[in-house]
């Protein structure tokens, strides 16, 4: 594309103006550099350089294992992480990991002297993480620079891995844990290292302590961070909000209540509009209300057996066929689920949010979400994972020491009442998913089977309230509360940012053209520092300095209209 001609005097005050938007940001590498925020019903180019707040916005991808990654930057060097609400520690393999899982990825090289690199103990602070699948990671905590699009968190604690069994496709080399501290291992062994989110919160470095996810099925996700896609979010007053459940300490951790997962209460659940009240596996314990994990790290939606048996009750035809708590239904069902949080603010899914694919040696069964679960020691009784949060907008709000308490906000992204998908609807797009299941199913009933609830984690002789707002562990309280309560929400005061842009040129026949583009990742080698060879390039397009440029003259129209 070639630059519309220009007079020397408004080039000069062009570029002027493209580099007093990149200061302090460094070389352009997606729009969240020149956020474009919605004010007054106008799109606004801004810069956030010369102000101490920042917000950005990132593309979110689909890999191949159904999880999500974003791109970051560990000091100078680009990589491709996992995103996960489930966990609070962020960690990168390192040249050190020589398994099989490590060598298939791009690598943190120790060999290169990172300019933003601070050792923790002479690396000898040890960093371990386990996950439910019975994968684990280790090896050493340090401290690096980690930004995602403009928005930087300095010296933060990670780990970088050494040895890990950990599956890792699509070039992603580590995980990116947006959890709460008392949920980090390195919080806990370390002083003064909060979790990537949590530093960002408690140093005052956002706009507000918020991000945002949108999940789709492809490469068109967002996460803003310190913000709203408005993009997706086209009114943010229907953003529903939810308080997050606080928790008990786990033994002598602390003599404090506080928050501990991304969880709600859900109060009910249904098919076809037939409602069902959860049941709590600690209901003594929980308030008798079920708690709910929202994780993005989790890529189905499972539930324990006491709801879950319930609900199929509901499905003609459908059976228990696997003793890991997987169910089946007719591929031919058209039946909606929906699940309902706080007062009466329900959530429906459609055959395609939750069905799973057809199995090879039953064609005509689909395998299904949800899936049961033994009962867990921590109360949680569900998770909802990326199936469910497909289906909405989430607005995760990290709360305000002394000010505010953590929630979660949800924006149906279709309308509840939409026509419900047919049978061929659902059979196109699992044909075009390629979703066929690779299992022959017993050709018998399986019993449901009983447990027994294990002795329960947390210590409540401590107790926790619910809506409870804590001291220390948030966000800093130099923030005002927007999110008081979810009934009292200044809904209109959320910073906003739009996942596009749009550029306006005379071509050579002097006519007006007009393009939209969205954001994307950089064109930049992965796990390589800048000026080494061997580069292995993502194969995603790179806006440069023309591009900047470009924007820099659509965003000065926009400015001086």
């Amino acid at each position: 594309m070639m630059l519309p001609w220009l007079s020397l005097t408004s080039v000069a005050f062009l570029l002027l103006l493209h580099c007093k938007l990149c200061v302090g940001i460094g070389a352009p590498r997606s729009l969240a550099n020149i956020p474009i925020v919605q004010q007054g019903g106008q799109l606004i180019g801004t810069s956030n350089s010369s102000a101490p707040n920042e917000f950005g916005i990132t593309p979110v991808t689909l890999a191949d294992d159904g999880s999500y990654y974003i791109v970051l930057e560990a000091g100078p060097i680009t990589f491709r992480a996992t995103i996960d609400t489930g966990s609070a520690d962020s960690w990168l393999v390192s040249t050190a990991c020589t398994t099989t899982t490590c060598m298939e990825v791009p690598r943190y090289p120790l060999q290169y002297d990172s300019p933003t690199f601070v050792s923790v103990n002479n690396n000898a602070s040890v960093f371990n993480i386990s996950y439910a699948d019975s994968t684990a990671a280790s090896g050493f905590i340090a401290r690096e620079t980690i930004q995602i699009s403009n928005v930087t968190a300095p010296n933060q604690a990670i780990g970088l891995v050494t040895d890990s069994n950990v599956t890792l496709v699509d070039e992603i080399s580590g995980i990116l844990g947006l959890g709460f501290p008392r949920l980090s291992e390195i919080y806990a062994s370390t002083a003064n290292a909060t979790p990537f989110f949590a530093t960002l919160a408690s140093q005052g470095l956002l706009e507000y302590p918020i991000f945002g996810l949108s999940l789709t099925r492809n490469t068109t996700g967002t996460l803003a961070i310190g913000a709203v896609d408005v993009s997706v979010v086209q009114n943010v007053s229907n953003i529903v909000w939810n308080e997050v459940v606080p928790f008990s300490p786990i033994g002598t951790q602390t003599n404090t209540s506080g928050y501990f997962y991304w969880s709600i209460y859900m109060t009910g659940f249904s098919v076809n509009g037939t409602n069902l009240t959860p049941i709590p596996t600690y209901p003594t314990l929980t308030g008798n209300s079920s708690i709910a994990l929202l994780d993005v790290g989790t890529t189905g939606i499972y539930g324990p057996y006491q709801d879950v048996t319930r609900l199929y009750s509901l499905i003609s035809g459908s059976r228990l066929v696997d003793e890991s708590g997987q169910w089946v239904i007719p591929c031919t069902s058209s039946a909606t689920i929906s699940f309902t949080f706080g007062d009466n603010n329900t959530f429906v899914l459609q055959p395609t949010d939750y069905i799973i694919g057809p199995a090879v040696g039953n064609p005509s069964l689909c395998l299904s979400w949800p899936r049961a679960l033994p009962p867990s020691s921590d109360g949680v009784d569900w998770q909802l994972g990326t199936p469910f949060l497909r289906t909405v907008y989430s607005v995760w709000s990290y709360g305000i020491d002394d000010k505010e308490p953590p929630m979660i906000g949800l924006y149906a992204k279709s309308n509840a009442s939409a026509t419900v998908e047919s049978p061929t609807v659902v059979s196109a797009f699992l044909s075009s998913i390629s979703a066929t299941v690779a299992t022959t199913l017993p050709n018998y009933v399986l019993a449901t089977p009983s447990y027994t609830a294990p002795p329960y984690t947390f210590n409540t002789s401590v107790p926790a309230t619910f809506g409870e707002i804590v001291p220390s562990e948030l966000a800093t309280s130099t923030y005002a509360p927007i999110l008081i309560s979810p009934t009292t929400v200044n809904a209109s005061a959320l910073p906003k940012v739009y996942d596009a842009y749009t550029l306006t040129y005379t071509n050579a026949k002097g006519q007006f053209v007009t393009s939209t583009y969205h954001v994307s990742d950089p064109s930049t080698a992965l796990g390589v520092p800048p000026g080494w060879s061997g580069a292995h390039a993502l194969g995603i397009p790179y806006f440069g300095l023309g591009t900047s440029l470009f924007i820099t003259v659509t965003t000065a129209v926009w400015i001086l209209s």
